[in-house]
């Protein structure tokens, strides 16, 4: 079954009553989404203000309750705060008997699998990690970005299906990773995707430094290209003076980012060292250009030193 594929909702009932714990940026969009599926979202937890205005855009007329009501009155529970805070949460609401036989809990944390909600289970909850992979603005536009997002789905094996049931009725697609591949998983995303923010974000403020007075514009085509070139041919789609081997480029950069941007100096030698690896080990950097190259990343006799001209 694809996403494609599901019902309309207005000719199926509501089935499960569904409640938030955390009114982030994710929790108010997929139960937003899984009302769209026939759903019923009941009650939200809330604390600043922000979450609050949050939860009354993204789902107006739920009630802002205290998790253990919102558990009260929930078929399905989406536990949706930050890592950190979910072992101590779940053990709480474990601890305290909010939580009861037969009820859902998913929790939306991309380093855990099931087995942090293993205090629910042992209470008599159904345990499901349902991470979407995707990044939210806390508005109603995440619910139609949920169209086509892969979640990375642990469960227990007997919830397997329903996991993946719950995935495809808010839009998206399910991809199972096993529980104890879940923090591998997660710095594979975050490799790829927070640090793209910071990547960009840099190079924007480099490109005013040299006067570029549209920064975003000249970035887009661009980084829309390589995106979908490293998309579809990966190690295959790398250009640029590392992986040419042009040594003498790529110690004028570094020369140039001591004398503007010092800070970028590390992540630009450090980015340009893994490039110039994975260029060597697909054929696209000739050896004989790799020493000269290498030694610079290394700061050896071809870097211009504190931003100097040999």
């Amino acid at each position: 079954m694809s996403s494609s594929q599901q019902q309309d909702p207005r000719d199926r009932p509501a089935r499960l009553s569904v409640g938030v714990v955390g009114a982030g940026r994710v929790g108010p969009a997929l139960a937003a989404s899984l009302q769209l599926a026939g759903h019923r979202p009941v009650a939200v937890s809330a604390v600043s203000d922000t979450s609050r205005r949050r939860a009354g855009l993204m789902l107006p007329d739920v009630p802002v309750l205290p998790p253990a009501d919102v558990l009260e009155r929930s078929d399905l529970v989406l536990l949706t705060v930050p890592d950190d805070t979910l072992p101590g949460l779940v053990a709480g609401l474990a601890e305290t008997g909010a939580v009861r036989p037969g009820q859902m809990l998913v929790h939306t944390s991309g380093r855990y699998g099931a087995k942090v909600l293993d205090p629910a289970l042992r209470a008599g909850a159904l345990p499901l990690a349902l991470h979407p992979a995707m990044t939210f603005t806390g508005t109603p536009v995440d619910v139609q970005r949920l169209a086509g997002c892969s979640f990375g789905v642990t469960a227990p094996e007997e919830l397997r299906l329903a996991a993946e049931a719950l995935v495809i009725e808010m839009g998206g697609e399910p991809e199972w990773i096993d529980e104890e591949m879940r923090p591998l998983y997660h710095a594979a995303l975050a490799l790829g995707a927070n640090h793209l923010v910071t990547l960009v974000a840099q190079s924007m403020d480099l490109l005013r430094e040299a006067g570029v007075e549209a920064p975003d514009r000249m970035l887009g085509p661009l980084l829309g290209a390589a995106l979908d070139n490293a998309l579809r041919s990966g190690d295959a789609a790398l250009t640029g003076p590392v992986a040419r081997g042009d040594a003498g480029t790529v110690a004028a950069h570094v020369a140039e980012l001591r004398r503007h941007a010092p800070q970028a100096v590390a992540g630009y030698l450090a980015m340009a060292r893994a490039t110039a690896d994975r260029a060597l080990a697909h054929g696209l950097l000739k050896p004989e250009l790799a020493e000269d190259l290498l030694e610079v990343l290394a700061g050896g006799p071809n870097l211009p030193e504190n931003g100097e001209d040999r």
